[in-house]
């Protein structure tokens, strides 16, 4: 039986939590919401809940949905849908009262770990015949609620053009790529709570990740068995040795594709990859793309 620490979802929800209490997060949580005046929340994959409950920022027919059960179990199916779309892009979906909902995925290489999420919106005025068929459906499911309250809560949503709206999901598609870089980081950064030896073995690993390293000669150097240190450093990074060391090197390649006068083959060996073909097979595995993708994507942002 698999160890449940070692699972990519819970390891997932750690890399997640981690990124929700980082400055960075924070910040732009602020600042997203002092200016566009929506709700955003940093959701890991599978958690399924409403996202924007109880936030400063939520839409008041929305709080009021969230109260009764038919329309909260319709709300989550709409949250399982737009995950299930947006696995590789950013996707909008329509809730039964027709308010957009969105999702912006956060991927680590090839791995999906969360979404970005906002909406909480209408794309059109509101009106009384759209409010009639609402309450009708309100009605159809039993729900006991003061319809007036509704309807109040109903005409105060936040009504945005297409145009508005696809700007506001391009700023949090280009603050996605960032959380995923930082993501990288995190999974390669030493832990406080973790043993002296992993702590050593990290800093051994930092300073020869030049070099055609091995686990033996790892293991050696923090005086543990091959087995043993093996077992201990999957335990404490959710990562194998040969993983670990892929995404240290490609966190060095990536500083290196800033200076746009070194070429990729010579990144590539400084960083201690023994092969072309290994170093384009690891990097679009770690970063999601190829490394001359990658190299255009960040210059041609750094001009913009």
């Amino acid at each position: 039986m698999s160890d449940p620490a070692e699972s990519p979802s819970r390891r997932s929800r750690a890399i997640v939590g981690q990124l929700a209490r980082s400055e960075i997060y924070r910040d732009y949580e602020h600042a997203f919401r002092d200016a566009t005046g929506l709700p955003l929340s940093l959701r890991a994959v599978e958690a399924f809940d409403l996202p924007h409950q109880g936030e400063q920022n939520e839409n008041p027919f929305c709080a009021l949905m969230a109260t009764t059960n038919q329309s909260c179990a319709a709300c989550l199916q709409l949250q399982r849908k737009v995950e299930e779309s947006a696995g590789l892009e950013p996707e909008t979906l329509k809730c039964f009262a027709g308010l957009c909902d969105s999702a912006v995925p956060i991927r680590v290489g090839e791995d999906l770990i969360a979404f970005l999420q906002t909406g909480q919106i209408l794309l059109h005025r509101p009106s009384r015949r759209e409010f009639s068929r609402l309450a009708r459906q309100l009605v159809k499911w039993g729900v006991d609620t003061d319809l007036k309250q509704v309807e109040e809560a109903y005409f105060q949503t936040r009504v945005l053009t297409k145009a508005q709206y696809d700007s506001i999901l391009r700023l949090l598609g280009i603050f996605a790529q960032h959380l995923a870089a930082l993501s990288n980081q995190l999974i390669v950064q030493e832990e406080k709570s973790e043993s002296p030896q992993i702590a050593r073995a990290r800093a051994f690993i930092a300073e020869h990740q030049e070099d055609d390293l091995s686990l033996n000669e790892v293991a050696k150097a923090v005086n543990m068995s091959a087995f043993y240190f093996c077992k201990m450093f999957k335990q404490a990074t959710g990562l194998t040795f040969t993983d670990y060391l892929a995404r240290i090197r490609v966190e060095k390649v990536k500083n290196m594709l800033l200076d746009p006068h070194k070429r990729i083959s010579e990144v590539a060996f400084a960083a201690g990859f023994q092969s072309l073909s290994q170093f384009n097979r690891v990097f679009r595995k770690v970063a999601g793309e190829a490394p001359t993708t990658y190299r255009e994507r960040i210059h041609k942002t750094a001009a913009a």
